[in-house]
């Protein structure tokens, strides 16, 4: 099993200049130390239905009503995740879209690199088993240690669950434990557990052998595990 950098193709330049946005590393620094009430405010904004902070802040109250002290370090993080939630609400849809998966990833990288050598943590690499055809597509984020590599995709939302992206992680971690190599393969997923579970119920492809991070369990990836 080993790692290689992505195809040097009209995607992957493209996606570069996406991740490369200031708003994507901004975004990501204020959500690794978010609340789960804060990160579900920055799914509802950047999806884009009202870019009016003042109605977001009425519908928060726990996080800009009375009881939420100004100057405090919680409201500070809520209003700087409600700031850059707007920003990129205020892209065009398809801007939007690309800005907020790689807001996922840039968050995954972050919070790995809390429990891993951030050099180890790397972005859109392939991984290549001798023998098998590679993936066109590359991982969004792999953790490349000896004896204990990681990959992961990450997604906006539940809708991104498909059979193709199970298939890739199953199949990776099925042809590394042929080579006697430990993967852990695992989906984050910036929604609600249920609104995955929902999804993996309409689905027939292997699941049992991924992990799924939602919106309740992205602090994990950041967490020594025993």
């Amino acid at each position: 099993m080993r790692f290689q950098d992505a195809a040097r193709d009209a995607r992957t330049v493209v996606y570069a200049g996406v991740q490369a946005d200031p708003l994507v590393a901004r975004a990501g620094r204020a959500l690794a130390d978010a609340t789960l009430t804060q990160r579900v405010l920055a799914r509802a904004v950047m999806n884009g239905e009202t870019a009016d902070a003042n109605a977001w802040r009425a519908m928060f109250p726990s996080l800009f009503g009375s009881t939420a002290a100004a100057g405090t370090e919680e409201r500070d993080r809520s209003e700087a995740i409600l700031e850059a939630s707007l920003a990129v609400a205020d892209r065009g849809e398809q801007v939007r879209s690309q800005l907020r998966g790689a807001i996922v990833e840039e968050l995954t990288a972050i919070l790995l690199g809390r429990r891993v050598d951030p050099v180890a943590v790397r972005r859109e690499r392939r991984i290549l088993f001798d023998g098998v055809r590679a993936e066109i597509h590359p991982y969004d984020v792999t953790v490349e240690r000896a004896g204990a590599a990681e990959a992961y995709d990450c997604k906006w939302g539940a809708r991104g669950i498909n059979a193709d992206v199970l298939h890739q992680l199953d199949d990776a971690r099925g042809h590394a434990a042929e080579e006697d190599e430990q993967l852990a393969v695992a989906l984050v997923v910036f929604d609600a557990r249920r609104s995955c579970d929902v999804r993996l119920a309409r689905v027939t492809a292997p699941s049992a052998g991924t992990r799924f991070v939602t919106l309740e369990t992205l602090d994990e990836l950041g967490e020594r595990r025993p």
